[in-house]
């Protein structure tokens, strides 16, 4: 089996929002050849790894990538000919010590991260296993449990909400499959009610509905009666998950809410949160605070931490600095994690498994701007946190990750669980 690395191409491609973005493929000396795409954010933390640009506004608005398909295709290409691609720590390193900047500013995450998750693709190709079983090794078995999103509101749609993301989350179901039912059922019975209710049911960059509610808490209530219409109980059944993405909110030391709710302190947000999960059956809040509020975190990780997930996105950014940090603060008690913000597949793990350690629980995670790519479906199985991230039951880049995921539990069998929020807790399917 000869996993040295022959070849590398990258390509300029579009991603779900129409942008480009890079896609590259590996050829191995055995043969074997992968390619992964890389996705993008629209709500970005300000220490994520770089996302290189061209900045030409004659070409793709300045959002062209051939700058980084260049590095791709020079620079990397020539510095990993011969590697072993099967030794996906010394591939990064080397990415690493090849950009040389704490950021990845020089060959861009995004040139960095398509080169390091093809390289893991390739290898587990070459040895002839799933990527999920390459990267998790033979007892990954564990399904998450899925967050949909499906009221878009913030940079993922124009209409106005404050708050980016609302979610309902299967907790009852009893398998992975199932759960995707539930959600896909809730799905049509909320765009049923919307229909009712005279409100549009055109969906944001993430596949959720993006009406032009009263109020971020109408958004809930619908949800709720959504859950009911399509035969189900609220919070046994099914329960909510927010992403408020307070950053985007967040201006001069206040939290601006713009639907009659006024402006908040960090203390009256946290407040404003537990009022809700006394009134919906919520589970779980990411980025309740904005990024650079640290002390206002551990404050409302302290007031909720023990009635529902806190999770921690933009001031966390996927790295093991900012998780430490957060750790010690008692700052969250669970991460989101993006591979592309911070860039290679080496140190994403590094950052799941330092949240193995601290006891957090830990969601996987896509990006506002996706492609058809299912590699983050893989890599969710292959942690085993049992949670996932990947948008609503519509537009084929995210339901994409949620049949990989079908495929996965069919290919696992009898062997397959199902995860439960928490920090990698699975019951057998």
């Amino acid at each position: 089996m000869n996993t040295h690395i022959a070849g590398i191409q990258g390509m300029e491609v579009l991603d779900s929002r129409g942008n480009p973005t890079l896609r590259v493929s590996v050829t191995l000396g055995g043969g074997a050849r992968a390619t992964s795409s890389v996705p993008s954010g629209a709500s970005t933390g300000e220490n994520e790894a770089v996302e290189l640009r061209d900045g030409n506004a004659r070409r793709y608005n300045g959002k062209g990538v051939s700058k980084a398909v260049a590095h791709v295709n020079l620079a990397i290409a020539h510095a990993l000919a011969g590697m072993d691609a099967a030794r996906q720590q010394e591939i990064d390193a080397a990415l690493l010590q090849l950009d040389g900047t704490a950021n990845k500013a020089r060959l861009g995450a995004n040139a960095i991260l398509g080169v390091s998750q093809s390289c893991a693709r390739a290898a587990a190709q070459a040895h002839g296993v799933p990527l999920y079983a390459y990267l998790g090794g033979a007892s990954a078995a564990c399904l998450p449990m899925p967050m949909f999103n499906v009221l878009n509101g913030g940079r993922h749609a124009d209409n106005g909400l404050d708050f980016q993301e609302f979610m309902i989350v299967p907790v009852g179901a009893p398998a992975f499959a199932e759960a995707l039912r539930y959600a896909v059922e809730t799905f049509h019975a909320l765009r049923d009610l919307l229909r009712r209710r005279g409100y549009a049911t055109s969906v944001g960059d993430e596949g959720g509905f993006a009406p032009r509610l009263a109020s971020n808490q109408e958004a809930c209530e619908l949800i709720v009666e959504a859950i009911e219409a399509a035969g189900y109980a609220p919070g046994t059944d099914i329960a909510i998950a927010l992403d408020p993405a307070a950053t985007s909110f967040h201006e001069d030391g206040k939290y601006r809410l713009s639907r009659g709710e006024g402006d908040k302190t960090s203390a009256e947000m946290t407040a404003l949160y537990q009022e809700w999960i006394q009134k919906y059956p919520i589970v779980s809040i990411e980025d309740g605070l904005a990024e650079s509020d640290w002390e206002g975190f551990s404050e409302h990780t302290a007031a909720l931490g023990k009635q529902i997930q806190i999770v921690g996105d933009d001031i966390l950014v996927t790295n093991t600095r900012f998780i430490s940090r957060a750790i010690r603060e008692k700052t969250c008690n669970a991460a989101l994690i993006k591979l592309n913000q911070i860039g290679t597949v080496t140190e994403t793990i590094d950052a799941v498994q330092l949240c193995r350690e601290a006891g957090w629980r830990y969601v996987i995670s896509h990006r506002s701007g996706e492609t058809e790519d299912t590699f983050l479906a893989d890599f969710a199985v292959a942690m085993g946190g049992g949670q996932i991230k990947s948008g609503s039951v519509c537009r084929g880049e995210r339901v994409a990750k949620y049949n990989r995921l079908l495929e996965i539990e069919q290919e696992l069998g009898a062997a397959a669980r199902f995860g439960a929020p928490g920090p990698a807790r699975c019951a057998t399917t």
